[in-house]
């Protein structure tokens, strides 16, 4: 007992320790936040779920902190292999969610979300992708590298969204393959490049591949009245939304006395529409706290890359920033009317089992990168 005692503290010594207190407080208040929300529901199964997602995030967190990431993306096949049967497994066991989307497999009561641990395989694939170009005679603007990453993202970015449907989460890999290939160096001019190319595409994509529901939902935001004249239709959920935060003024009706949070007006209020229900009850003071909450896990998550001293390491926690920074805007964008509803959580807050063990674990990699850091100047210390 004692030994285990002493490993313990040894590790929180060494590892991201207020990473890890950033986010266990950050789960901790949307666990407050989700029991509000769901008080209203004859399902009594979400906080003992989300409690034990916590819980299990916690040991992902460790474990994670713990693996050599250099020894992983060595062994890359094992992570296609790995991204091959859960795609697989999406398209023969796919069910749909609550939003229409086929982004679940269901055992029992028992629901995965395979966009979430595409997430982390994603980011360690591509890191070594970089590293890998980075190192190579052509670097990592030449036109041969910049049309490998170009493949290597239109992939899995395809495969998956034909398969699910899923647009929103299919657009957090977007922006996890732009932060990574915006720290790992890529010229500017690709960037460019892919704007110039989606703007070209989008009337194609616009008429020919998007529905005339999904068209409707990205206008909403900005021309409600032309989707949505008398606002009992595709803007419904954005309005009672936009009601509920503005309800809460500066300091809330209440703890569990939300007009809309306690009611059946906001639609899935402990997941999308969590921020709102913050609002609604704990006002505008309980948002900011919300807001820098998760603006300090980025910065956390940036200054570990930045100060770890290896390009590999911050490719992989620029890539995790990348994503959290997307999840957080579009959410709350979302919520207060300014970008459409695609069904996006808000990380560590929004209930959800499969996103908050996969937010650990990917912290949990962060951490690992401090971990070794740390490692490394303890052997320095030694060795001089």
């Amino acid at each position: 007992m004692k030994r285990l005692g002493k490993l313990a503290v040894n590790y929180l010594r060494m590892a991201d320790t207020p990473l890890m207190l950033l986010c266990v407080a950050a789960a901790v208040f949307g666990m407050v936040i989700i029991f509000s929300a769901t008080r209203s529901y004859e399902n009594g199964r979400y906080m003992p779920v989300q409690a034990f997602a916590l819980l299990l995030g916690l040991v992902f967190f460790v474990v994670f902190s713990l693996i050599d990431v250099d020894i992983l993306t060595d062994r890359w096949y094992f992570l296609v292999g790995f991204n091959i049967l859960l795609l697989i497994a999406l398209r023969l066991f796919g069910v749909e969610g609550e939003t229409g989307n086929r982004s679940w497999i269901r055992f029992g009561g028992i629901g995965i979300q395979p966009s979430e641990l595409l997430k982390i395989t994603f980011a360690l694939l591509l890191m070594r992708q970089i590293t890998r170009l980075q190192e190579s005679k052509k670097g990592i603007s030449g036109v041969f590298s910049a049309f490998s990453l170009a493949i290597h993202f239109a992939l899995l970015f395809g495969v998956y969204v034909v398969i699910s449907a899923d647009a929103g989460n299919a657009l957090v890999f977007l922006f996890i393959f732009a932060a990574m290939c915006f720290a790992g160096g890529l010229n500017i001019l690709w960037f460019l490049v892919a704007l110039a190319l989606a703007a070209l595409a989008t009337p194609v994509l616009w008429t020919r591949f998007l529905s005339e529901y999904q068209r409707n939902r990205i206008l909403a935001p900005y021309f409600p009245e032309l989707v949505d004249p008398d606002g009992l239709g595709i803007t419904w959920q954005v309005r009672q939304s936009k009601i509920a935060l503005a309800s809460g003024g500066l300091t809330g009706q209440g703890y569990l006395h939300g007009e809309r949070a306690q009611g059946e007006m906001l639609p899935f209020k402990h997941t999308d529409f969590i921020f709102s229900v913050a609002g609604e009850e704990l006002g505008l003071i309980c948002c900011a706290g919300i807001m820098l909450l998760l603006t300090l896990i980025i910065i956390r998550v940036l200054m570990t890359g930045l100060r770890s001293g290896s390009h590999r390491d911050l490719l992989l926690c620029a890539g995790f920033a990348g994503m959290l920074t997307f999840q957080v805007f579009e959410n709350i964008g979302m919520c207060i009317g300014v970008t459409p509803v695609v069904g996006i959580t808000l990380p560590f807050f929004s209930y959800g089992g499969s996103s908050l063990v996969a937010s650990f674990a990917a912290m949990g990699l962060v951490s690992g990168v401090r971990l070794r850091q740390k490692g490394r100047e303890s052997s320095q210390r030694l060795s001089g």
